[in-house]
C-alpha cells in the first residue's frame, strides 16, 4: 500500500502531462484591432471536449461561443458590409440543421457551444463542455466569442443574438 501511495502522484503527473500533450491552444484575437486578448486550451476528455479559456478585456456577462465552419478570423463582405472575421463562415454544422441550439441537442449546429461567462473583471476563465464534438471535429476550423449573449434560439434573432464577433482564434 505504502509503494501505491508513493507512486500516485508521479502517476497522476504522467496522465496530467499526456492530457496537456493532446491539447490545443488557440490564441484569440481581437478581430478588428488584431490585439492578442488571451488563449483557449481545448481538451478531449470522455465527456467531449473542454474549452477552458484564459481571456481579458471582455465585457461582463454572457456571451456566445461556437466553433465555425472555416479556418480564417480574416474580414470578409456580407450583404456589402465588411464583417470582421466574416471569413470564419457559420457556425459548424455538418449535419445541415440549419438551427442554431443547446449544445447538447441533436438537432443544432455542432459549433453551438455553452455559454461562455466573463466576470466583472473582463476576464473569462472557467471552462465549458461541449459533448457532442471531438478533436477531429474542430481542426482546422475557427473559434469564436461574440459581443453579447446566446439565447440558444434562432428567435427572436437568428443564431443565438450574440451579435458582432468579439474574439476569433484558428483551430490547427
Amino acid at each position: 500500500m505504502k509503494r501505491f501511495l508513493t507512486a500516485l502522484p508521479f502517476t497522476l503527473a504522467a496522465l496530467s502531462a499526456q492530457a496537456m500533450s493532446d491539447a490545443k491552444t488557440i490564441e484569440m484575437m481581437d478581430p478588428e484591432s488584431g490585439e492578442k486578448m488571451g488563449t483557449v486550451t481545448i481538451e478531449e476528455h470522455d465527456d467531449g471536449l473542454v474549452f477552458t479559456p484564459s481571456l481579458t478585456g471582455l465585457e461582463p456577462g454572457g456571451h456566445g461561443f461556437h466553433v465555425h465552419e472555416n479556418p480564417s478570423c480574416e474580414s470578409a463582405m456580407k450583404n456589402g458590409d465588411e464583417t470582421p472575421a466574416g471569413a470564419a463562415g457559420s457556425h459548424y454544422d455538418p449535419e445541415k440543421t440549419d438551427s442554431h441550439g443547446y449544445p447538447w441537442s441533436d438537432n443544432s449546429h455542432m459549433g453551438d457551444l455553452p455559454l461562455l461567462y466573463v466576470g466583472e473583471d473582463g476576464d473569462a476563465k472557467h471552462p465549458v463542455i461541449a459533448t457532442r464534438l471531438s478533436m477531429s471535429d474542430i481542426e482546422d476550423r475557427a473559434l469564436m466569442v461574440h459581443a453579447g449573449g446566446d439565447n440558444y434560439s434562432d428567435s427572436p434573432e437568428k443564431l443565438g443574438g450574440g451579435g458582432a464577433r468579439a474574439l476569433c482564434g484558428v483551430i490547427k
